[in-house]
């Protein structure tokens, strides 16, 4: 049987055997002994002493036993460190296992020392081992988002225990819990005083230094991390801008390859093709497509290598590029300037053709739906031969900017004389007066009287040998005071004076595929039927005016 003494540790009663008491007790006098010269060793010993009770306490707990027996007390001895080991090195003697922080022991509190409202967020920096200022930063950009920061803040508040004593600080920042830690933490604690009684004098306001110094903070990492995501930022649009480039880029060559595949003849019917030399044609439409290509590819270059710090071509090879691509720049603006010199000077003329008159005085303004071919056209489609006795339609939409049917405009005029009168007024540029005016004449127009019937074709047309020179027609069409007009549908685009489509909605016949109109002392007028009469078993009956002979 062994003797036990109960001893009581800082508040905390144990049950010891005799022996372990004596080892215990001539340990914690080596310590004492050790410390009574330091400027706070009754504080310093007795952290001490409490760290001996908090693992006494853990032993009995994970041994399921009340006794501390000479065992546990050397093995507290041993995890503390011996004061005889601690001197020899602090005399030069064998260096004991380095002071280090231990982030795998360290043990979250809140930390009373470094807090701005409970400690939390300068707990978890130092169980994480990082800077307190981004763990505020987060709890305010989480308060900004809803309020969950807030919310959060106050749990950890209440869960998490705070840093009270001097183990409890060393185990929150991962320190070793042994003699040697106790004396460095001391130590640094001392160095701290120190240097803030150094700074006091610099501190008539301590509450507005720290407020400062912690704006300071703030804002020196906010913009950390604001350079930090606007390189993210740049980044992004760098690689969002790459893949704009290779979209532009495989464009761009699918374009070359389908006007290849057409030929060369499909190029004259498209802007700029169409004011070239055709001889020019296909070495205007390389320089173009490298002129357009040769960026989008140093701009995919540079961006791979601003990325993705990669090297991409050498300087030679770069070199060769930039002067194939200025080659092929100057090429496009040579060739661009001596086709804009073709619509230096513009010229134009009228011709006037005479309406026959009609007793009623109704015409039909309609689309004319027969292509006009030239002779070079009829004899290159064989039209003798395989199209005898056939009609070739004109009902093809296109709008190519070889002759595009928008430089047609209609306006319909009173006119002065009894006898309705169409004006054609042509137009073209060139390099001079008498070129300008060589295209005007160049250009053909069928318009057809077919009795009350007006056709107006829906282009112009070129010889083949002429190239676009903003070739445009205006036809005026000049009708007696109370003529009636019908105009198709189809002319609404052509029409400047009038909108079939809005009379037709003034009239409740949307989608009908002409309306009427009358020649006023105003000008143009949309006939409105007035006389509808009511409905009859959900059928409505609208007698047209114009129907009955009015």
């Amino acid at each position: 049987m062994n003797k036990t003494i109960i001893i009581n540790i800082n508040g905390m009663v144990f049950h010891i055997e005799e022996d372990a008491y004596e080892i215990l007790k001539a340990y914690m006098s080596a310590v004492t002994r050790h410390f009574m010269n330091s400027a706070d060793s009754l504080e310093i010993t007795t952290d001490i002493e409490n760290r001996i009770a908090e693992m006494f306490n853990e032993i009995l707990q994970r041994e399921s036993k009340q006794v501390v027996v000479a065992q546990d007390v050397n093995a507290v001895v041993q995890q503390m460190g011996s004061v005889e080991d601690f001197e020899a090195e602090e005399n030069g003697g064998a260096a004991g296992p380095a002071f280090a922080y231990a982030t795998e022991n360290r043990r979250l509190f809140r930390d009373a020392d470094d807090h701005l409202v409970g400690g939390v967020s300068a707990g978890i920096s130092n169980y994480f081992d990082i800077d307190a200022i981004w763990v505020r930063l987060g709890f305010v950009l989480l308060c900004a988002g809803g309020g969950i920061g807030l919310l959060l803040y106050i749990i950890l508040w209440i869960v998490v225990p705070k840093a009270i004593t001097r183990a409890d600080r060393m185990a929150m920042k991962g320190q070793r819990l042994d003699l040697q830690g106790f004396k460095q933490n001391f130590e640094e604690e001392i160095s701290s005083v120190k240097g803030n009684l150094h700074a006091l004098k610099h501190e008539a306001k301590p509450l507005a230094y720290k407020t400062r110094d912690f704006a300071g903070d703030v804002f020196t990492h906010f913009g950390t991390f604001i350079g930090g995501t606007a390189r993210l930022l740049l980044k992004v649009i760098a690689i969002a801008l790459l893949i704009g480039c290779f979209a532009a880029m495989i464009g761009l060559v699918i374009t070359i390859i389908a006007f290849t595949a057409y030929g060369n003849t499909t190029l004259v019917h498209f802007f700029p093709f169409n004011i070239v030399n055709r001889e020019a044609n296909t070495t205007f439409f390389i320089c173009g497509f490298l002129t357009l290509a040769m960026p989008l590819l140093a701009i995919i270059l540079v961006i791979i290598n601003a990325v993705f710090n990669g090297r991409t071509i050498g300087r030679t090879t770069g070199a060769a590029l930039l002067m194939v691509w200025v080659v092929a720049i100057s090429i496009v603006i040579y060739q661009s300037t001596k086709a804009l010199t073709n619509f230096r000077e513009g010229a134009n003329f009228i011709q006037t053709i005479n309406i026959k008159p009609q007793a009623d005085s109704t015409y039909y303004l309609k689309l004319n739906d027969i292509k006009f071919l030239t002779r070079e056209d009829s004899i290159r489609l064989e039209i003798k031969d395989k199209f005898d006795g056939r009609i070739i339609l004109d009902n093809d939409n296109d709008n190519n900017m070889d002759m595009p049917d928008k430089n047609i405009h209609i306006t319909i005029e009173k006119s002065d004389v009894a006898q309705p009168v169409l004006t054609e007024w042509f137009s073209a540029r060139g390099r001079n007066d008498q070129d300008a005016l060589a295209n005007a004449r160049a250009i053909i127009y069928q318009f057809k009287q077919e009795g009350n019937v007006l056709k107006f074709n829906r282009r112009l047309e070129k010889p083949a040998d002429k190239f676009w020179r903003a070739q445009e027609l205006h036809l005026t069409l000049k009708v007696p005071i109370n003529s009636k007009l019908v105009i198709d549908q189809s002319l609404d685009r052509f029409i400047e004076s009038a909108s079939v489509w809005q009379c037709n909605r003034d009239n409740k016949r949307e989608g009908a595929p002409s309306a009427k109109f009358v020649m006023t002392d105003n000008g143009l007028q949309c006939k409105i039927d007035t006389l509808v009469l009511p409905q009859i078993k959900k059928a409505a009956i609208t007698i047209d005016t114009a129907t009955t002979g009015e």
